[in-house]
């Protein structure tokens, strides 16, 4: 046993060494990333506290304050378009009971005048534009602005179709594929490669485990972009489900996700962090404080205002 720990023993310690000083010096081993653009100031359905979400309205209002970049999700009408929409049920937005898959374009129904915040309980929001909107209308008034487009549902023609828009307007570089489920990630990726991604939920996980064994300096990772909850919104301006609203749970969770140390490690390879959604001055200072190169938020002004008064700059791209 004793000659076993012998060898064992400095192995380990020259195994942790190594990781440790690799994790602060990802540059050795890996090439840093260059995405086409860099992104502080993420709408988050375009802003859906000042304005409806994921409205032309809304994205206009963003882009008006300074965002860097759109968040949104698109789903695909019956007759075939690809209509910018959270929810693929449209009760909660208007009222009517009815999929989008369901219904022709002409037929989708209005917003509903006023809206609740998702991410800040019993906050709402109004506009005068209460109508869907395609995406291809979003990428033809804002040509060059980053859109981060989440695929929620398995659909083969909707991931083919936004793929098409993107190669339309000549865009790939600045359109992001983002979905919670790797099976849709890889379909989408078959589809356009060229397009940068984010990490899956999967992904996510294995990108802890990784950070905790020790290997993640030693491997090189695809993803361009990790978003993630700032932890302490749960429960507070974001009732989550069940499971995460025992205050321990939630505590844990933070101690493992929120480290400055994985943060670090990955904006050093030039992956963007994005910690969301932060709708209040508070969780966008300590998004910042750990570590987050960008903050995703339903209140454009509201971050902007913040940005003016503590300027982020974007690191070199460069090893």
């Amino acid at each position: 046993m004793a000659s076993f720990l012998y060898y064992v023993l400095p192995a380990l310690g020259g195994y942790a060494l190594t990781s440790i000083y690799l994790l602060k010096n990802p540059h050795i081993l890996h090439k840093k990333k260059c995405t086409a653009f860099y992104c502080t100031h993420i709408s988050h359905r375009g802003g859906s506290g000042e304005k409806l979400e994921s409205t032309m309205e809304a994205f206009t209002h963003a882009i008006e304050e300074g965002t860097d970049m759109l968040e949104l999700d698109c789903h695909l009408t019956q007759d075939g378009h690809v209509i910018v929409s959270h929810d693929e049920n449209l009760l909660r937005q208007t009222g009517h009971d009815i999929t989008i898959s369901s219904v022709n374009l002409e037929e989708l129904p209005l917003y509903k005048e006023i809206l609740e915040v998702t991410f800040y309980v019993d906050h709402y929001s109004t506009g005068q534009d209460r109508k869907f909107t395609l995406l291809e209308d979003v990428f033809r008034k804002f040509p060059r602005v980053p859109v981060n487009i989440e695929i929620k549902e398995d659909n083969s023609m909707l991931i083919k179709k936004v793929s098409s828009l993107v190669k339309q307007y000549g865009r790939e570089d600045i359109t992001v594929w983002a979905s919670v489920q790797s099976n849709i990630m890889r379909k989408c990726r078959r589809e356009n490669p060229s397009m940068p991604y984010m990490f899956t939920k999967s992904r996510g996980l294995q990108l802890l485990l990784l950070y905790y064994s020790g290997l993640l300096p030693f491997l090189p990772l695809g993803e361009s972009f990790l978003q993630f909850y700032l932890i302490q919104i749960l429960n507070r301006t974001f009732i989550p489900p069940p499971i995460l609203r025992n205050k321990m749970i939630v505590c844990i969770i933070e101690k493992l996700t929120m480290r400055k140390s994985l943060f670090k490690h990955l904006v050093d390879r030039g992956i963007q962090v994005h910690l969301f959604v932060c709708n209040e001055e508070q969780d966008i200072k300590a998004a910042f404080a750990l570590g987050a190169t960008g903050v995703m938020t339903d209140y454009p002004t509201l971050l902007s205002n913040y940005l003016c008064a503590n300027p982020h700059s974007a690191p070199p791209c460069s090893q």
